[in-house]
């Protein structure tokens, strides 16, 4: 075309057919995105890459991309720092498009994690009001599942939510504006025989996922196996779903992923893409670091322990402080008022009497038994009467008749000093007589006899 133009513009000859053929020519020339245009990348690893990171996602010093590393409630984001075409501008439809990459999911805490990771097409870089733990990064509770997110993602959720429909907390789903997945299927892949086997996402291995949209069927599938093995035939997920109301002319793409009570690692290790074509093989797998660092092996191996510790010795102080308290639990009740006895703790007859041990019992009878005491301050003897009486009628009146002996002015009666009232028993306090009871002389075979004079003495006291 410039040789032609050169020709005609240096003859003055011709000009209506110069004026032609410039015409011509521009008819020629397509100035529009071709059907064949083509936006490819790969990354073998991560070292001095020019990728848009935002949020808590960063490059590990052995090339790795880390998405989310030991903090908690958090995201990350990575994307490819241009925008790729995805439609033919002269009919709107979408490019097909095609793209793999090798990730890997760690958990400090074994078998618990959270939440998961997502390879997304938006229009915007960075997702601003995303949030972390079931939102992924992606999206909040006022955006999630609008149509004018314009926002694809494939998710690798690794926790169970019920208000998005997920099956369980292993799953891969295809997200179109929301986190209500339009397919989804627990991880794992269909061998030859179309066996499925299951893959456990955060056990900490590296396993590769292709993604592949069909712009002429409006197929989406994606596919994920463990690393080394060859793609399976079958994929994973197809969906049928046309994209071109979906995705703008120019999108981003990138991954998310978030963190919630749990710090989870979430690693890409290689990725591929390309539009119109393929995405090229992966190679040159950058290793990832020891299961655990340093830290969270001495927080686990120490820590946990001591802390588990910790809490049974609590555990087990806080039992003992109850039962001690049940223990010396006493009884207060609206008599106690009336007769304005001194009440003593059960604490306390129980020191003085050595726990009512049986070698400081005095005697027994059909009221209960009675114990030596001797108070641990006054060192005053006492003699401890513990009187059962289960049956809560009659025991005002019982007491009733203790205070009035109580208060009787005779020398030879034995003063009452005060009571406790603890569960089903009641307890007297008197003060300890060394010669024993006046009964010790008149019943039970005595060895002397008292004859009537001293008995007479004993009563006119």
């Amino acid at each position: 075309f410039l040789i032609c133009l050169t020709i005609f513009s240096q003859t003055r000859i011709f000009p209506m057919f110069f004026n032609l053929s410039i015409l011509v020519a521009l008819f020629l020339v397509d100035f529009s995105p071709a059907s064949c245009e083509v936006d490819a990348f790969i990354y073998n690893g991560f070292q001095s890459v020019n990728l848009s990171l935002d949020g808590i996602a960063q490059f590990t010093s052995n090339d790795l991309l880390l998405l989310t590393n030991s903090g908690t409630q958090n995201h990350g984001h990575a994307f490819y720092p241009n925008p790729i075409h995805f439609k033919n501008s002269s009919n709107g439809t979408v490019f097909s498009f095609s793209t793999t990459f090798v990730f890997a999911i760690r958990s400090d805490y074994g078998n618990l994690s959270g939440h998961g990771l997502a390879f997304v097409i938006t229009p915007h870089k960075g997702l601003q009001g995303s949030l972390a733990n079931h939102y992924l990064g992606l999206f909040n509770s006022s955006n999630n599942g609008n149509r004018s997110n314009h926002v694809v993602g494939v998710e690798l959720d690794t926790i169970y939510s019920e208000d998005f429909g997920d099956i369980n907390d292993n799953h891969v789903g295809i997200d179109i504006n929301g986190l209500r997945s339009e397919a989804n299927h627990t991880a794992g892949y269909f061998d030859d025989t179309d066996l499925f086997h299951n893959l456990t996402l955060i056990s900490g291995q590296e396993m590769q996922v292709w993604i592949d949209y069909d712009g002429n069927t409006n197929q989406i599938d994606v596919t994920i196996a463990q690393l080394h093995m060859e793609k399976p035939a079958r994929p994973l997920l197809a969906l049928k779903h046309d994209l071109s109301s979906t995705l703008d002319q120019s999108m981003y793409v990138g991954f998310s992923s978030s963190t919630g009570s749990v710090p989870t690692h979430h690693y890409i290790l290689r990725w591929s893409f390309k539009t119109n074509g393929k995405a090229q093989e992966l190679s040159q797998l950058p290793k990832l670091p020891h299961l655990g660092s340093k830290g969270t092996s001495r927080y686990v191996t120490i820590g946990l322990p001591i802390i588990s510790l910790v809490s049974l010795i609590a555990a087990v102080l806080a039992v003992v402080f109850y039962a001690r308290r049940k223990k010396y639990e006493e009884i207060h009740e609206d008599w106690e008022r009336e007769y304005r006895l001194q009440r003593f703790k059960y604490k306390e007859l129980c020191i003085a009497t050595k726990g009512f041990k049986e070698k400081e019992l005095l005697g027994a009878g059909g009221f209960g038994k009675v114990y030596k005491g001797v108070m641990l301050i006054t060192k005053l003897e006492i003699a401890v009467k513990k009187i059962s009486h289960e049956s809560r009628q009659g025991i005002k009146e019982f007491v009733s008749e203790i205070v009035s002996i109580g208060r009787m002015q005779h020398g030879n009666v034995v003063p009452l000093l005060g009571y406790c009232r603890r569960k089903g028993e009641l307890i007297l306090i008197y003060e300890y007589m060394s010669n024993g009871s006046l009964d010790k002389y008149l019943y039970d075979q005595p060895i002397f006899t008292l004859d009537w004079n001293p008995r007479f003495r004993v009563i006119k006291v």
